[in-house]
């Protein structure tokens, strides 16, 4: 069975690109390597790029891109998808150079989210990534670009779809109860598919948008910290204060974005290895913190006497 081996790249639909440029590059600290006149590519390793952000009113996801390792696994995976009556279209010559692959082939996942398979990506060796902030560098290589945490339809056919067509695995469940930040009951799943704790996680969330948040990891604390503390300065809004997980243990705060949906912001997640991993439930989504806005306990008035 073929399997995808790396979140690779992530399309993004925004309404303000001159926003997003100064967000991505100001705070995230991403690189813009090109300009298109539907919007630009951003660096953040050694790929030539992982984002792709293009001007659109949605402010939502636009497609996701999953690495296989070569032509041979493409094909079969197309074979797996087409068994399974999902629609494959392969990309044309120009739509692979416009993502800087060598082949690409595009389908929608149960829930109507545009989602691509490629191998061959463009690669940067030669000019090392360099952060326009002072930054240690993000967590990536073979694990991808960080996660993405979407909302689907029917949580159950997502499942089958990411596990038995794409062949992901599962890392854990985690049941979220009511009053955590984002309200009601919630039963969200995480997937990996390489050493990264989950490349994606999905559940029937109470969200207007398919993308709840995408994740970077850093490489140092420090770089969480303070990015943090300057997205507060720039009055970014903090949704999720700092904690950390209980399934990957990361260290993480969230801010929304020009576009609403969330960034996640972390350092320490604690990998998978397939040989020993078994799969896990939590009853909660943080040991400490990831506390959302209003939700810090109000002092106590000093009484004089």
């Amino acid at each position: 069975m073929a399997s995808v081996s790396q979140l690779g790249y992530l399309g993004l639909n925004v309404s303000d690109l001159g926003e997003w440029e100064r967000f991505a590059t100001e705070l995230l600290g991403l690189a813009v390597v090109d300009k298109t006149p539907q919007g630009f590519f951003m660096r953040m390793d050694e790929y030539h790029h992982r984002f792709i952000v293009q001007q659109n009113s949605d402010d939502d996801v636009a497609f996701i891109g999953w690495e296989v390792a070569d032509q041979h696994a493409l094909q079969q995976l197309e074979r797996q998808l087409n068994a399974d009556g999902v629609e494959t279209i392969h990309g044309s010559a120009e739509e692979a150079r416009a993502r800087g692959v060598i082949e690409l082939l595009k389908f929608k996942d149960p829930s109507g989210i545009p989602t691509e398979a490629y191998y061959g990506p463009l690669m940067n060796f030669r000019e090392p990534f360099k952060s326009p902030r002072p930054l240690s560098g993000f967590e990536t290589g073979a694990m991808g670009l960080g996660h993405i945490v979407i909302r689907v339809d029917d949580a159950q056919r997502s499942l089958h779809f990411y596990r038995d067509v794409l062949g992901m695995r599962i890392s854990d469940f985690v049941e979220l109860p009511p009053g955590h930040r984002l309200g009601r009951q919630l039963s969200l799943a995480f997937m990996h598919c390489n050493p990264r704790h989950h490349s994606l996680a999905f559940g029937e969330l109470p969200v207007p948008k398919r993308l709840l948040h995408f994740m970077l990891q850093t490489k140092t604390l420090d770089d969480v910290c303070s990015t943090m503390y300057l997205a507060q300065d720039r009055g970014i809004p903090i949704t999720g204060s700092l904690g950390r997980h209980t399934n990957d243990h990361m260290v993480s705060f969230y801010m929304r974005s020009p576009s609403g949906f969330e960034v996640e912001y972390g350092f320490g997640a604690r990998t998978v290895d397939d040989s020993t991993w078994k799969v896990q439930q939590h009853y909660s989504g943080s040991m400490w913190g990831h506390r959302g806005l209003g939700s810090a306990p109000r002092p106590k008035a000093i009484e004089s006497n």
